[in-house]
């Protein structure tokens, strides 16, 4: 991954959207719609709750296959009434109006970083941000930045990572409305950074 993303990458903004585009229609011809059913039911709950419990956590978890790790435990063992103090600063940092959504993005992130499992990697943080603002917000994996570098745009690792992510698809989603494409939201992007990466 590193060599395709080091490499020259002549691609047009209009390049990149028309693959984008052909990248999420090819996803939504391939994966069932009743796939992304727990991430919709959590995205309820959080609507009525204004926080995730351990139980959307848990949801959200088997829903990104994620590999089990040894912060299951202890998330476990923490009070639900701490979870949710924890996860309601992250919702509402997401869905902060004032903040521009890369701010929000890296404000959501790191008010979760307390819990177990959120303190390093973005790929389970990034799902329950996505769940707290599913308008606004994407969701981070290896084949979503794979498919970043396919479109020529590379991503850097370390601190504020996801914060950089949601840059590049903040920006895909400004190309793509300025090509008139239909595709609206940052979900639908990393849909499709997710099947290029593929």
């Amino acid at each position: 991954m590193e060599a395709l993303m080091n490499q020259p990458c002549p691609m047009t903004p209009s390049q990149r959207c028309e693959e984008i585009v052909k990248a999420l229609a090819g996803y939504r011809a391939a994966v069932p719609d009743c796939y992304d059913e727990p991430l919709h039911e959590v995205i309820e709950r959080v609507q009525r709750s204004g926080s995730l419990g351990k139980a959307d956590i848990g949801a959200l978890y088997l829903w990104k296959r994620i590999p089990q790790g040894k912060w299951g435990l202890k998330l476990l063992t923490m009070p639900e009434a701490q979870v949710r103090d924890i996860t309601a600063a992250a919702v509402q940092a997401a869905r902060s109006e004032d903040l521009p959504t890369p701010d929000a993005a890296a404000a959501a992130r790191t008010a979760l970083s307390p819990l177990p499992g959120m303190r390093t990697g973005d790929a389970l943080p990034s799902a329950l941000i996505l769940a707290a603002a599913p308008d606004r917000m994407a969701v981070y994996d290896r084949r979503a930045r794979k498919g970043l570098a396919k479109v020529c745009l590379s991503l850097s690792d370390g601190p504020g990572r996801y914060r950089r992510y949601m840059e590049l698809v903040e920006q895909c989603r400004i190309e793509l409305a300025g090509q008139g494409a239909g595709i609206q939201t940052a979900r639908e992007v990393d849909l499709a950074l997710y099947w290029l990466g593929g």
